[in-house]
This record gives structure tokens, C-alpha cells and sequence, in this order.
């Protein structure tokens, strides 16, 4: 077969041809961000708690800490009233109650969507970082910062923040799976847009209410993101292609 006429049989199924390995390509690309992104949180995180078990992080969770409160009176926060009271409305959103209350309303709405394989998952993905939240706090127990006044009430360890983990854990988990079955291309960027918006406010207020030091928080987020990352692909493995139940 001469060249011209092996492109002449190539010619009908070059669009087909093209529109694949496009879809393989952009797929791969997700994959390996993923994975990349987990492995660089991942090794983060372990570099993180092994910082803050020797103590080393402690001189700069203090000056973030004190870089927030007024210089004559620790107990007093920087900024107007209304900034305290909001960052208290912001932290409620990372709460067990309220973050419970979320996943029941999602996990319904995809069961009346009848994405029932999807609804099981979200429970237990969520469940299950929640129990890991909880394990890490006991195993590495670090006391709360005693620097500041705290702004709310707090009982657990403070090593990683709970709140920064749950959220992370939560409506990253959620943000992901929502946009799987929607059908929309464009919307697909807008459930993980605010889960990624929410869990960093979330943070953020448990540092400027004095009850976490920021490495609680970094290590929240990090380990909440290496879950909701490993959810990620085992919802690709478990659930198939986007759009299916």
C-alpha cells in the first residue's frame, strides 16, 4: 500500500482518532495532578507533625498567635467586633452539627437523583475521615495554645484542627462528587471552588479565635486534602466514569 493511499484509509477515522486521545490525554492529566498533589501534601503533612512533636514550630504559632491579639491586652482580638462575630459564624460551618447536617442533605438529594452507589460512598468516605480525625488528635495529643484567650469553647487536642481536617475532608469529598454527576462542563469547577473557599475561611477562623495554632490548621487542611484525594480516586475505581451512580 503506497503512502497516499494508507492517509486515504486513515482519513475517515482521523476525527475519531483525535477526539480519543484528547479525552485520554485530559483523563491522564487529572490522574497525575491528583497524584502528584496527594504525594506533595502527603510528605508535607509527615514533615509538619514530626516538626511539631520536637517543638519546633512553637515560636511561630505563638507570634501568629499574639500578631493577632492586641499588644497591651492578649484577650482582646485585632479588628472591629463585627470581625470576631463573623469569624464565629465561619468556624460553626466546620462543626460536627452543622457539617453532619450537610452531608445528610447531600446524601439524600443524591438519593432522590437515584445516585445510590454514589450516597453509600459520600457517607462512608466522610465517616471514615472523621474517624481518622479523631485517631490522629488522640495519638499525637497536643495541647491547646495557651498564649491567647480562647474565643470559643474547646475540649479536645488541638493537633490537627478537627475543624480544618472535617471541612477539608467533608466538602472537598462533596465538592468532588457533585461535580461527577453534574452534566454541565462549566459548572463542574463551581463544587470545588466553594469547597476549597469554605475549608480555608473555616481555618483561618480557628487561628483568629485563638483556640488552634496555624500548624493545627496546616495539618488539618493537609491531611483533610490527602483524604479527599484518596476518595477521589477510589470513587474513579469504584464508580466509574463521571455521571454514573
Amino acid at each position: 500500500m503506497t503512502e497516499q493511499a494508507y492517509k486515504r484509509f486513515l482519513r475517515p477515522i482521523q476525527p475519531f482518532k483525535h477526539r480519543l486521545s484528547r479525552f485520554v490525554s485530559a483523563a491522564e492529566r487529572r490522574v497525575w495532578l491528583t497524584a502528584l498533589v496527594a504525594a506533595l501534601v502527603t510528605y508535607f503533612l509527615f514533615e509538619l507533625t514530626g516538626e511539631v512533636l520536637e517543638g519546633e514550630t512553637r515560636a511561630f504559632d505563638e507570634g501568629v498567635l499574639l500578631m493577632l491579639r492586641d499588644a497591651a491586652d492578649p484577650a482582646m482580638p485585632v479588628g472591629p467586633s463585627w470581625l470576631t462575630k463573623m469569624m464565629v459564624d465561619i468556624t460553626a460551618l466546620g462543626g460536627v452539627t452543622v457539617l453532619t447536617l450537610i452531608v445528610t442533605l447531600v446524601v439524600v438529594y443524591l438519593a432522590l437523583r437515584r445516585k445510590f452507589r454514589t450516597a453509600a460512598f459520600v457517607t462512608v468516605s466522610i465517616l471514615g475521615g472523621w474517624g481518622l480525625s479523631s485517631a490522629m488528635k488522640l495519638g499525637i495529643a497536643r495541647p491547646r495554645p495557651e498564649v491567647v484567650q480562647h474565643l470559643v469553647e474547646v475540649t479536645d487536642m488541638s493537633f490537627p484542627s478537627g475543624h480544618a481536617m472535617l471541612s477539608a475532608i467533608t466538602y472537598l469529598t462533596l465538592g468532588a462528587m457533585l461535580s461527577r454527576i453534574e452534566e454541565q462542563p462549566s459548572l463542574r469547577y463551581f463544587f470545588p471552588l466553594v469547597a476549597v473557599v469554605l475549608t480555608l475561611l473555616i481555618g483561618l477562623s480557628r487561628i483568629y479565635l485563638g483556640v488552634h495554632y496555624p500548624t493545627d490548621v496546616l495539618g488539618g487542611w493537609a491531611a483533610g486534602t490527602v483524604w479527599a484525594c484518596g476518595s477521589w480516586f477510589v470513587a474513579r475505581w469504584l464508580l466509574g466514569r463521571p455521571g454514573g451512580r
